[in-house]
């Protein structure tokens, strides 16, 4: 697609109006001048999507491939200070070969203003990136500040140094495909958070998560109406407690869980395929946009390491700075042991995850389904880091590990000293005393790190009732300083 088309795409029909499309440098300030060419290689203007305005940008690679100097880099900048200043999302759609080196350092000034704007918008209006087709060099850079970054299955590729150069200087045969293409930034690196298999469904899903997420910080969303149970939708919510299995090793679909909790085909799953461990996903209860986070037993029993941590403080993070309420539901066994992700920074990924939710004000419900052992607890939304109701499922577990690991720790010299099957009868049934008196529910309840056992059907409503409360939540512990020092 020419720019111009994925612009009439994306936008509400007959919306879009053009800026800039003549932009020439005076002193510094920018000056207008009404017309349709030269555009410079990139279409800028604002529209609207869904009757709520937006501001666009798309660059034209039939303009030296779409690649960027300082005039483009201006009007694109200038689209996203629009964004600021009118308090509206800012949907960037990028198809070029990276700066214009003939143009030398002004191209590099032009990268650095649009990266000042990423900055400057971050946390305060959304930003999306599409990559329409190749976005090399500098121009992958921006998108990287952005929130959200779409891609088409086989037409988008995203890199800082391109296959050619890789090949010239670190003599490294690549596939173009594999190395910037969209397979392995949605399912490896976790760059990109979603992948579509055409323009069409681009537009949708844009169209989407721009219904669900706030428009610009302090947009309010309304929740609809009381949490009457009727209002629940309960001839769907019966179901629920069944999805979790009798046997305790046997996983189960978390995400059937969270679409009997969330309203009707609310859900949209935010980097669904990178570390799957977690999910993360917008949805709605009667109206209000809600994010999710949920452990995911169907892969790696759930567990939290390197990428799934990283996944989970960025979306914290994301709900954090537009008061997005925050609902976790945890069946985690830990994080993940090993030399690899000791190495890969466990310690530093997951402290990351430990300070989103530390951080973060919003109203932040957990629910443990099963289990919730060792730091993973802690990291899952617990009260001990701001959460403000913490629910329980009858049976659920909360412990330093599992019982089978922490009897041989803590009996060990005992279970020395037999042999054979005497040793296995009283290593089963030290583990059975220990699950029976430990791992349970009693002492959270007694401290009140957990605030009651419900039903699994109860879960929807107790939560809606707690949100009508929280959205008058303001938090009392302020501490005064410019900002924290997050583990990044």
């Amino acid at each position: 697609m020419h720019a111009m088309e994925w612009i009439g795409g994306l936008l509400d029909a007959g919306s879009f109006r053009e800026i800039g499309a003549e932009v020439k440098n005076c002193g510094g300030a920018f000056r207008l001048k009404e017309g349709t060419v030269p555009r410079d290689g990139v279409v800028t203007g604002y529209g609207t999507i869904q009757g709520k305005p937006a501001v666009v940008y798309a660059q034209d690679f039939s303009v030296m491939a779409g690649t960027l100097g300082r005039m483009q880099g201006t009007k694109i900048a200038r689209a996203i200070r629009m964004g600021i200043e009118n308090r509206c999302p800012v949907i960037g759609i990028l198809d070029s070969g990276g700066a214009r080196i003939q143009e030398g350092v002004d191209a590099l000034a032009a990268y650095g203003d649009i990266l000042y704007y990423n900055t400057l918008a971050s946390g305060y209006i959304p930003q999306i990136s599409v990559i329409a087709g190749k976005c090399a060099g500098g121009a992958a850079y921006s998108p990287g500040l952005t929130d959200f970054i779409f891609m088409l299955e086989d037409s988008s590729n995203l890199y800082i140094t391109g296959p050619r150069v890789v090949e010239a200087v670190m003599h490294q045969s690549v596939c173009e495909k594999k190395f910037g293409g969209s397979r392995m930034h949605e399912k490896q690196s976790g760059t990109v958070q979603f992948v579509c298999r055409d323009e069409a469904a681009c537009f949708q899903k844009i169209r989407k998560l721009l219904s669900l997420i706030p428009h610009y910080y302090m947009e309010e969303t309304e929740l609809s109406a009381p949490a009457l149970p009727e209002a629940c939708g309960e001839d769907r919510r019966k179901g629920i407690g069944s999805l979790l299995p009798s046997r305790r090793p046997e996983v189960y679909p978390m995400r059937k869980i969270l679409e009997q909790i969330a309203d009707r085909d609310s859900l949209l799953e935010v980097s669904e395929h990178f570390a799957e461990n977690l999910i993360t996903a917008f949805g709605t209860l009667q109206g209000q946009t809600v994010g999710f986070a949920a452990n995911n037993p169907y892969c790696m029993g759930g567990v939290l390491d390197v990428d799934s941590s990283v996944k989970g403080a960025r979306f914290i993070r994301y709900c954090d700075s537009y008061d997005i309420p925050v609902v976790t539901l945890v069946d985690v066994p830990g994080f993940m042991p090993g030399t690899e992700q000791e190495e890969n920074g466990i310690i530093r990924h997951g402290a990351k995850l430990l300070y989103a939710y530390g951080e973060s004000t919003v109203p932040k419900i957990t629910v443990i389904l099963r289990k919730a052992y060792g730091g993973a607890y802690i990291a899952m939304g617990s009260r001990h880091m701001g959460a403000d109701f913490v629910y329980a499922w009858p049976g659920a577990e909360i412990a330093v590990m599992g019982e089978e690991p922490a009897v041989e720790i803590l009996f060990r010299r005992e279970l020395a000293s037999l042999d054979g099957e005497a040793r296995a009868l009283r290593f089963r049934q030290i583990v059975e005393d220990y699950r029976k008196e430990v791992m349970n529910l009693d002492k959270a309840l007694s401290r009140g790190y957990v605030d009651a056992v419900i039903e699994p059907e109860e879960t929807r409503a107790r939560i809606l009732a707690d949100l009508q409360l929280l959205k008058r939540k303001r938090s009392v512990l302020r501490i005064r300083k410019k900002h924290g020092n997050i583990p990044l």
